[in-house]
């Protein structure tokens, strides 16, 4: 198990060495850059190129990679253009609000997902699996922000039972209760979202073991229908399943990065946002690396924990 989490840590590698190449060439190509962003009137075009020279920016593009990724082999990830703070300070600032946000959203999504997934592959062709079908294209098929555009209107703007945006309420020391009704509502919208897919997943594969030949055994011996269920198909069911959180990490991952700024969660999807329109390419790239870091992170884990789940399964 060792060797084999090494060997894939070692793949992983030049991975995440070609996502921050893709990701710093293409900031590149955008219009403009970090100074263009910062332009007032009172700024000569003298001092605009001071501060395009101090930044680094009137050097070619692989110079400016090339100096960045040897900064990153330091363990410094460089210092903001648009604010000056240190890089690791801004990304660790925003580290846990995103897991804490992607952590609930994934958990609420298996909450809503595993029970409705097994309840209509129980009632396959019922009225039911029509309805949870119909539902689970529909989160399927919605856009993040979309979905969050939606959920302002009716329960912040309308209901006015949640708050529309922020961790805590303006005015107030927040505290635990305030910081999990503002959590409420953006992780609902990436729950939303990712059960849909998850739905569909956990029906097919008890639709899978349900056709089986144990479970017929199981059903012989006169075993009750919902023992044959909770016991012999619902735990074999899931082991495929549970190879789907690492897509769905990374669903809610690249969802965050919309819902964070829909709901001004200070977390690493809007701090990418943010330098991305501030041309700000220290803060996009250290954003980017922790993003692909996490899901290589969430996979290793999905692997360990298929061993754990199937005893079959064996890695040398």
């Amino acid at each position: 198990m060792h060797r084999y989490l090494l060997r894939r840590l070692l793949i992983a590698v030049p991975i995440l060495f070609g996502i921050t190449v893709l990701s710093y060439f293409i900031m590149s190509l955008t219009p403009g850059d970090a100074v263009q962003m910062m332009i007032s009137p009172t700024i000569s075009q003298a001092d605009i190129e001071i501060r395009r020279r101090a930044l680094g920016l009137d050097q070619p593009v692989y110079v400016r990679y090339a100096r960045w990724l040897g900064e990153l082999a330091h363990g410094n990830l460089g210092y903001s253009f648009s604010s000056g703070a240190p890089v690791t300070k801004r990304v660790g600032e925003r580290v846990l609000p995103t897991l804490t946000l992607t952590a609930t959203a994934l958990t609420m999504s298996y909450l809503i997902a595993v029970p409705i997934g097994v309840l209509v592959a129980t009632r396959r062709y019922s009225w039911v699996d029509y309805v949870a079908t119909f539902f689970a294209f529909l989160g399927i098929s919605l856009p993040t922000f979309f979905l969050g555009l939606a959920g302002i209107y009716i329960f912040a703007l309308r209901l006015q039972w949640l708050p529309v945006g922020g961790t805590l309420t303006l005015g107030t020391d927040g505290g635990l209760l305030d910081s999990v009704h503002h959590l409420i509502l953006p992780a609902s919208v990436l729950a939303v979202a990712g059960a849909g897919a998850l739905t569909r997943y956990v029906r097919s594969s008890m639709l899978e073991v349900l056709r089986s030949d144990y479970i017929r055994t199981a059903r012989a011996k006169g075993l009750a229908e919902p023992s044959v269920v909770s016991r012999h198909a619902f735990r074999n069911a899931l082991i495929p399943v549970i190879t789907v959180v690492g897509l769905q990490m990374g669903t809610l991952l690249s969802g965050a990065v919309l819902t964070e700024s829909v709901f001004a969660w200070p977390g690493i999807g809007r701090l990418l946002v943010e330098g991305i329109l501030t041309r700000d390419y220290p803060i996009v790239q250290a954003a980017v690396l922790v993003v692909a870091l996490a899901f290589v992170l969430v996979n290793l884990f999905v692997d360990v924990l298929y061993a754990i789940v199937d005893p079959r399964i064996h890695y040398d």
